[in-house]
């Protein structure tokens, strides 16, 4: 409970900390047709055999964007059910652990634009059996470019890839060690209409079980309605190997979100 107290309060200053740049960059305003600054959303997930911190839950995103050499800040909070099945218990959420991403102004690598970014995840799940119990560590690096084919008239589609590795530190000394490395190979299908469809193959390598790999499939439709508004409705499945770090059996997940 101690760990769960203190990273709740590290959340709080790191979000405080944060928020100056922010405050400072509002001063600009954002006019008529300008690009979003901000993006808030709940997700609902809902897990069938998964691995430590992805069980059945609701999340809460906060975001905030703007130009210069930071990019992205993101706030997650996590409300995992307390009846952790496929089924859930929505109405019965428990604080789980919330997670920081920061995200830093492009590099240009091979002629595409690849995005950096860093996250820090804390152990403020109550009860402490619904997160990790560790403080995590996580670099990434991401990127999408088009491809240079056509399929069906309107329709523009991508490649996107992204490498990420996390660590644990610190917090509980009884629970499991995190470690793991993981890839996300997508290709996104944009149409002619507000209507987005992306499969995207996850692979992850987990460290604390040897190199033992996995990977989960994810197929996900986003529809774009009402100015700033968006709907995303995904169904994910273990393609390959046990259960290693951030996989799951199945999964559906339904996303409503809002930019302004």
């Amino acid at each position: 409970m101690k760990s769960s107290h203190a990273g709740l309060s590290i959340v709080g200053c790191v979000a405080g900390l944060a928020w100056g740049p922010m405050a400072m960059a509002e001063g600009d305003g954002a006019s008529a047709g300008a690009e979003p600054e901000w993006g808030i959303e709940v997700k609902r997930q809902n897990t069938d055999r998964a691995t430590a911190s992805e069980s059945t839950k609701t999340t809460v995103r906060i975001e905030r964007y703007w130009d210069g050499s930071v990019t992205l800040f993101r706030l997650d909070l996590p409300f995992p059910d307390d009846k952790t099945s496929f089924e859930g218990d929505p109405f019965n959420p428990r604080p789980g652990d919330a997670k920081i991403r920061v995200g830093l102004a492009s590099l240009p690598i091979e002629a595409h634009p690849w995005s950096p970014f860093f996250e820090l995840t804390f152990p403020t799940a109550n009860p402490e059996s619904l997160g990790s119990g560790k403080y995590q560590f996580s670099a990434g690096i991401k990127t999408t470019f088009p491809l240079g084919v056509r399929w069906g008239e309107g329709h523009r589609w991508s490649w996107g890839m992204l490498a990420q590795q996390v660590v644990s530190f610190a917090g509980d000394e009884a629970a499991k060690d995190v470690n793991y490395s993981k890839f996300e190979l997508s290709l996104r299908d944009q149409w002619p209409r507000p209507f987005t469809l992306k499969a995207t193959l996850k692979p992850v390598v987990d460290w604390v079980k040897d190199g033992k790999t996995g990977a989960v499939t994810e197929i996900e439709g986003e529809w774009k309605f009402a100015g700033h508004w968006e709907f995303t409705l995904m169904g994910g499945t273990r393609t390959w190997g046990p259960a290693v770090a951030s996989t799951y059996g199945k999964r559906i997940e339904i996303t409503l979100r809002r930019e302004f």
